[in-house]
């Protein structure tokens, strides 16, 4: 089974010089070809993931040339493998129809079969110069295909754009490998990850602890390829490039950064300051990119900001030790804005037949702002929505793992739930209906039933992909703090959602006094929203002076 392996990310390379090689007999019958190779590859992920699950054997580590260019079979690696390969054949499949009058249309399917197996050996490498090889080659394979339509300009841009990003997310993991190798001696994950659970106090250049230092550089690298605030402006204009190339990139490229944390997770668990710092940014990001995403007028954009606050979300998961959390993050993810990323041609194209909006009452309530004519006492409203959404989430939590509400990390996270649960139940209460009262009593049924699947779910995938219980305790002990700052935060985050909507109650009931007050206000604020908070700006300027100094450095040491 072990040797089986290989074939996951060789099958897509063979596919590559197979689709090169008989483009000219087969013309554009070679898409074809690819689609069967594509379907061979998931086949042979699917059997390498159900022959784990069928035997208790840990993680395998296939050597290849020497110590490097090997594999590593783990639940990491199978799940991940699994997913990049059938989200990778959708898009095959997609690509027959839709690339067929674009030029280039053979060039296209060599590159995405090589990018499939560069994303499909950088999840199942065994050892750091081979990942460091595949992490390289999906940001220039992505640079490629971004920049598949050559006429286009602004492609070329910001495929270049993307291009340079990544290069600046690849240093600090070729930095933290250096540092590794250097501590340890060792290149195969196995190995390292043993030596530095022996000796996790290892100290590197100027006596910083080498754990901390390596988690810090692999979490810069992977801000740079998840898009997390400051790094994600390349990933909104990517959008230029082919609609299938932005559905593959959820694959396991945008979302590379939720699985190199999770690769380095022994790493990681020796280092808690790096954690705060994942789930700081994390949660920014989110935030940023939620915003960002309401303000867009173009489909696929708004698809990109929401890709960036998902992965906002997935990194402050990481942050709170959730690390198995983000994986499945990553994967409900990938396969749920794959698909709206293919099916926004299609949603385009019915909006150009029928510019009509249909009048309903969720169109009534959700753009006109018109409330339903008989609503439920607000009071009682109150209480359900702060009461029942909480009670659900404990109850679920606490039947499926009683230790759940020991970890502050798992704290945060029932809180976000709870949060998630009040803003849904608050706004749709309002929703117009003739029987409010079932209404609602089927919204929470739904969200009980979501709440339950989730947590079932959840704690499953955490036990397959880290069975080593004493492990899961650790990251979670690693990511926590003090008692007295977390509960003050806790405190703080309350009361900041308890404002905001008793702010939204209050100015829906008196519109006439709050809305003259913030109009100013607001305006600023989307003004400030709509132009992307001008990082791009400022990105755009600190270009504009680095050209014009390297002018005069030019001119003053006389290099023209």
């Amino acid at each position: 089974m072990i040797e089986v392996q290989w074939l996951v990310p060789l099958l897509p390379v063979l596919s590559a010089v197979l689709v090169h090689s008989l483009s000219a007999v087969l013309g554009k019958r070679v898409a074809q070809l690819s689609v069967t190779f594509g379907t061979l590859t998931v086949l042979v992920a699917a059997w390498g993931l159900l022959t784990h699950l069928g035997t208790a054997d840990g993680p395998v580590w296939q050597g290849g040339f020497s110590s490097w260019g090997s594999l590593l079979h783990d639940p990491l690696s199978h799940i991940m493998s699994l997913v990049v390969a059938g989200i990778s054949l959708i898009v095959h499949v997609y690509s027959i129809r839709y690339m067929t009058e674009e030029p280039g249309y053979a060039r296209f399917f060599i590159l995405l079969d090589l990018m499939t197996a560069s994303i499909l050996l950088m999840v199942s490498a065994g050892d750091l110069i081979t990942l460091l090889v595949a992490w390289h080659l999906v940001g220039v394979f992505l640079y490629f295909l971004l920049g598949h339509a050559t006429e286009s300009k602004p492609a070329q841009r910001y495929a270049f754009w993307t291009l340079i990003t990544y290069r600046i997310g690849d240093l600090p993991l070729v930095l933290a490998a250096v540092i590794l190798y250097q501590a340890y001696g060792v290149i195969d994950f196995p190995t390292l990850f043993a030596r530095i659970g022996e000796n996790p106090d290892a100290t590197t250049v100027l006596g910083m602890p080498v754990t901390t230092t390596a988690a810090l550089l692999v979490a810069f690298s992977a801000f740079a390829k998840s898009a997390q605030f400051p790094l994600h402006t390349w990933l909104p204009y990517t959008m230029e490039g082919p609609t299938p190339v932005s559905a593959l990139m959820h694959a396991g490229i945008v979302n590379a950064g939720g699985f190199i944390i999770n690769r380095f997770a022994p790493v990681f668990v020796h280092a808690d300051a790096v954690l705060h710092l994942l789930f700081v940014v994390g949660l920014i990001t989110a935030l940023i990119g939620s915003v960002l995403m309401l303000t867009q007028n173009d489909i696929k954009k708004s698809l990109g900001y929401s890709t960036m606050g998902q992965m906002g979300f997935m990194v402050m998961e990481c942050g709170l030790g959730a690390f198995s959390l983000a994986i499945f993050h990553l994967i409900a993810h990938g396969l749920f804005k794959g698909t709206m990323f293919l099916s926004a041609g299609s949603v385009i194209g019915e909006a150009r037949q029928s510019d009509g909006v249909p009048n309903n009452p969720l169109y009534t309530f959700l753009v006109e702002r018109k409330p339903a004519s008989a609503r439920l006492p607000w009071l009682l409203i109150g209480l359900v929505t702060l009461v029942v959404p909480l009670a659900i989430l404990v109850l679920a939590h606490w039947f499926v793992a009683a230790d759940f509400f020991q970890k502050q990390g798992a704290i945060v996270l029932l809180f976000f739930g709870w949060i998630t649960g009040v803003q849904v139940l608050f706004a749709t209460h309002r929703l117009d209906a003739n029987n409010p009262i079932r209404l609602m009593l089927m919204i929470l049924l739904s969200f009980a039933l979501i709440v339950i699947g989730y947590t079932v779910i959840g704690h499953a995938f955490e036990n397959f992909l880290y069975p080593d219980d004493a492990f899961r305790n650790a990251i979670y002990h690693a990511a926590g703090i003090d008692a007295v700052t977390f509960d003050g935060l806790v405190l703080l985050l309350a009361l900041i959602v308890l404002g905001g909507w008793l702010t939204s109650y209050l100015k829906s009931r008196q519109r006439s006094l709050w809305s003259p007050r913030f109009a100013g206000l607001q305006l600023a604020l989307y003004s400030l929203i709509s132009r992307e908070f001008y990082v791009a700006d400022i990105y755009d300027r600190l270009a504009l002076n680095l050209v014009g100094l390297s002018k005069r450095l030019n001119v003053l040491l006389r290099w023209y």
